[in-house]
């Protein structure tokens, strides 16, 4: 063979190898999962729940990866930094967001560097205390926390978490003065409550939903419009403070960069995933309302609950140099 044929030869085999490469179907190998709060919180098992019907309906292994830590920037950092392939997911709730207006400084742009794949679920928030407590209201609580300023302590998913805003937000729209206590995490956050490490908890349901049924902590009301059916005997808080009303979403993300086949494709997956019955069915039993969007219609609440966050952090006072 001549060299002129040898190297026709290696091209003609380079664009075959390529093009096999490039034909290989989403995807070819396991996907990991950054959930980025730690094992046991209701971000852990959204993730778990989700991604285990999308692993069974691909046929390929969706890993779950908690990366945990001030609330939830470092593994949002990891899956920033990865390759724009779908082959790093990452599971975040309105957080995310939020964080964008508490942290001065963060190796990331929220809106630029990911693209949310679809909301999978909604939470409601349950307000709940040690069972040590003399309260059994959400106007017991008022008073009490008004009576001792400073003196009782809440507990969260870190800084700047959905439970550090969720009871910021409760304690400015009613005069309460409470010491906050961060964790890496709801289920840390769950089990210091059970402890009676820390007073007040108001925390999505399904983070607590066992050690209420398990009589650990006492659950005073929820933090929805409606009373939910989980719960049924829980009041609003809105019964007692008017007007009050916060719930959240559990959202699916990639890097920006991304393929909009992949993207696309994902999307298509988990809305099977999230409509499924047997999945819907465990998602409600953790209290988690299962959430689908199109990836368009998400990326409109993206913008829309950025804003928000940035409000309800402002009232917050929460701010990290």
């Amino acid at each position: 063979m001549s060299k002129i044929q040898w190297l026709g030869a290696f091209a003609g085999f380079v664009v075959f190898a390529s093009g096999t490469a490039w034909s290989q179907p989403y995807p070819s190998k396991p996907v990991r999962v950054v959930v980025v709060f730690a094992p046991g919180g209701a971000t852990d098992v959204v993730g778990r729940i989700v991604f285990q019907k999308v692993s069974e309906q691909l046929g390929q292994q969706f890993v779950i990866d908690n990366r945990a830590g001030a609330s939830g920037t470092i593994g949002a950092a990891i899956v920033a930094a990865s390759p724009p392939d779908g082959y790093t997911v990452m599971v975040y709730s309105t957080t995310l967001l939020a964080s964008a207006h508490i942290y001065k400084k963060l190796p990331y742009d929220t809106l630029k560097d990911f693209t949310g794949l679809s909301p999978v679920a909604r939470l409601v928030l349950v307000l709940t205390v040690h069972p040590s407590m003399p309260i059994r209201t959400t106007k017991d609580l008022i008073a009490l926390a008004k009576s001792r300023p400073g003196e009782i302590t809440y507990g969260s998913a870190g800084v700047g978490a959905l439970q550090h805003l969720a009871t910021s937000l409760l304690a400015n729209d009613t005069g309460m003065k409470m010491v906050h206590v961060p964790y890496k995490g709801g289920g840390p956050a769950s089990v210091a409550i059970s402890g009676g490490e820390i007073q007040v908890l108001f925390t999505p349901i399904s983070e607590v939903l066992s050690i209420i049924k398990a009589g650990r902590v006492r659950p005073i009301a929820v933090s929805s419009t409606a009373r939910v059916s989980q719960l049924p005997e829980l009041p609003t808080i809105g019964e007692t403070v008017k007007g009050f009303e916060l719930t959240s979403w559990m959202g699916t993300f990639v890097h920006s960069g991304t393929p909009k086949a992949i993207v696309d494709k994902l999307n298509a997956e988990i809305k099977k995933a999230v409509e499924d019955p047997e999945t819907a069915s465990k998602l409600s039993a953790q209290t988690l309302d299962p959430m689908y969007m199109p990836v368009d219609e998400f990326a409109k609440i993206i913008k829309s609950d950025y804003e928000r966050y940035g409000r309800v952090v402002k009232l917050a006072g929460a701010r990290i140099e």
